[in-house]
């Protein structure tokens, strides 16, 4: 099987999945009463699938679809304001082939860039339990094995990048835990081949109102990972 192939049935079974009822609820219940200005909307309400370049080397890692955002139209980072930021910025960096990403259906196309979360269902409160990381975890570990030419993975908020290092700890050995501080603007070199990891504050619309994470801070993480990309790879 090839890899594309393998990677539509990966999506097949993440979107069918059932593991965690309390996600699968929510999700379900968010898509029934829906907002106001979504009410002419068929939800998605399902299990959302990663998205991008097969041949990416940029990894984007968020932590999981939004309620009226991805979970409303099946597509990461896509329909809320997170999603405006996001490709916004990436439109700017070259990584898409536009800056607003409205449904599955609007021509947005990711270019060196793949895009997936930590939980692929959405949590209530944004706050999926460990238990339910834990059961989504085995669907990223699958898709990152597809991804062959992975030099850089970005962490979008402190549990993406959490779980980029329980990803990492299962195939190389690693430095002590105290040694990874989640900070915005942080990259980690980790061991045994694989990607620079990279950080940043998650583009949530809390986020970015308050200004916790602005625009410049997030194109200069960007530029960074641009940079490192235009590095020739080690033979």
């Amino acid at each position: 099987m090839d890899r594309q192939a393998a990677l539509e049935k990966l999506n097949r079974r993440i979107i069918a999945c059932r593991l965690c009822p309390r996600l699968r609820e929510y999700c379900q219940k968010v898509a029934t009463e829906k907002r106001r200005q979504y009410r002419d909307w068929t939800y998605w309400g399902k299990p959302v699938p990663g998205f991008g370049d097969l041949a990416a080397q940029l990894i984007i890692l968020g932590l999981a679809p939004g309620a009226h955002g991805s979970n409303r139209t099946g597509r990461m980072f896509t329909g809320d304001r997170s999603g405006d930021f996001l490709y916004q910025a990436l439109y700017e960096a070259g990584f898409a082939s536009q800056p607003i990403a409205r449904h599955r259906q609007d021509g947005l196309s990711l270019r060196n860039c793949y895009i997936t979360a930590s939980v692929r269902c959405a949590p209530p409160d944004n706050k999926p339990t460990p238990q339910e990381l834990r059961n989504c975890h085995p669907y990223l570990e699958r898709e990152l094995a597809l991804l062959k030419n992975m030099r850089v993975i970005l962490a979008l908020g402190r549990v993406a990048f959490d779980t980029c290092l329980v990803w990492a700890s299962a195939r190389a050995p690693m430095p002590p835990r105290a040694r990874f501080h989640f900070r915005h603007g942080a990259n980690y070199v980790l061991h045994g081949g694989l990607p620079r990891l990279f950080a940043s504050y998650h583009p949530s619309q809390q986020n970015t109102q308050t200004g916790r994470l602005t625009m410049p801070m997030f194109e200069r993480v960007l530029r960074e990972i641009r940079e490192f990309l235009s590095e020739p790879t080690a033979e």
